[in-house]
């Protein structure tokens, strides 16, 4: 491991997870360069890794779905974190597709606490539509970087959406007693303010690291913009807001107001091109940008770069700007956890990475290191 400033898993476990029956593997610090035949389980390492963090992990998947099938016998994930100058053993385990637990240390903990502890950016192949999608892929984007600054911001998303849908129910069902109303946009209000806050903090913080950074990948401008009309300004605009819309919200049966309605509206600076217009390859070279922008100002803000993991990232981008991002990955020290078909698309890491082969035989993912 490289000293006190580190995020980083040194000791991972995987058992009855997705295809792997049972795997471990022990790390150093350095990039992870995993490679092999499509099918094999590569990509399951990496949502196990994702599990590390907040939320439902890379695929977004029930926890149900993460058994290793056909025994469905529940799975377990574990591993030794390093996190700045402390090591954490941390568990996340589902019994019988029961929902997700989480153990630090040996205690229980709630997702959140995983927040607190570790940092975990990703990039996937599913996100690569991310601009010519709809809005709603586009908000979790942003709400992953925004937890990734302010761990708080996953707790603050939660509050909201839960009053929201209890205030669509209300909708849903004709209710208009006023009464009925008050308490939950009063939480939809706080919550949702901290909600737009972190977003727009986020965001700043991503323009600086962007115009700061010496970087082979585009320039990525970012706005956050509402679908409809303008994102109130305090938390008493946003409260106004949703008691005078009742009547609107009652005739559309949902919430019309409210950082749900936002998106991220992107721009490829240089040549002055919205994101959603832009070439695919130049789509997934702002994405690349944009992950690197992030794990690059988290170090400048909390002291250490965060684990990264990017899913056939190497297989999309020609050799040139293969070796730039691996260039990147390494100046900025960061434990990236990276996936090929092939051992040579990772050839310009050479020592600098950690090799792990992907093999299937009788249905049993086998990993071994070279």
């Amino acid at each position: 491991m490289t000293g006190a400033s580190t995020l980083a898993i040194s000791d991972l476990t995987l058992s009855h997870f997705r295809s792997h029956k049972q795997a471990r593997l022990v790390l150093d610090g350095r990039p992870v360069a995993i490679f092999g035949p499509n099918g094999a389980g590569k990509t399951n390492i990496l949502e196990a890794v994702s599990l590390f963090s907040p939320g439902r992990g890379l695929r977004r998947a029930s926890a149900a779905d993460m058994t290793r099938r056909p025994e469905a016998l529940g799975w377990k994930v574990s591993g030794v974190l390093q996190s700045f100058d402390r090591l954490h053993e941390v568990e996340t385990l589902s019994e019988g597709g029961a929902a997700r637990q989480v153990r630090i240390d040996g205690k229980p903990a709630n997702q959140l606490a995983l927040g607190r502890i570790a940092r975990v950016l990703w990039l996937v192949p599913s996100m690569d539509r991310l601009w010519i999608e709809g809005a709603d892929g586009r908000r979790r984007f942003l709400d992953r970087m925004a937890l990734s600054f302010d761990p708080g911001h996953a707790e603050a998303s939660l509050t909201y959406d839960k009053a929201m849908r209890e205030r669509n129910r209300l909708l849903k069902d004709q209710v208009r007693d006023p009464h009925w109303y008050g308490a939950l946009e009063a939480q939809m209000a706080g919550a949702g303010m901290m909600v737009h806050r972190g977003r727009i903090q986020a965001l700043a913080f991503l323009e600086a690291a962007q115009t700061q950074a010496e970087t082979a990948f585009p320039s990525a401008g970012l706005t956050l913009i509402q679908s409809e009309g303008e994102m109130p300004e305090s938390e008493e605009a946003l409260r106004s807001a949703l008691a005078e819309g009742r009547a609107n919200d009652l005739a559309a049966g949902r919430t019309l107001t409210g950082p749900h309605r936002s998106d991220l509206y992107g721009v490829y600076t240089a040549k002055d091109v919205p994101a959603r217009d832009c070439s695919t390859g130049e789509q997934k070279a702002l994405l690349i940008s944009l992950i690197l922008a992030n794990a690059g100002a988290l170090t400048q803000l909390i002291g250490a770069p965060p684990i990264l993991l990017l899913d056939e990232v190497a297989a999309h981008l020609d050799a040139d700007r293969r070796a730039a991002l691996y260039s990147e990955i390494c100046a900025l020290g960061v434990q990236a956890w990276m996936t090929g078909t092939g051992v040579e698309l990772f050839d310009d890491l050479g020592d600098q990475a950690q090799y792990l082969r992907v093999t299937e035989q009788d249905g049993i993912s086998e990993t071994s290191a070279l």
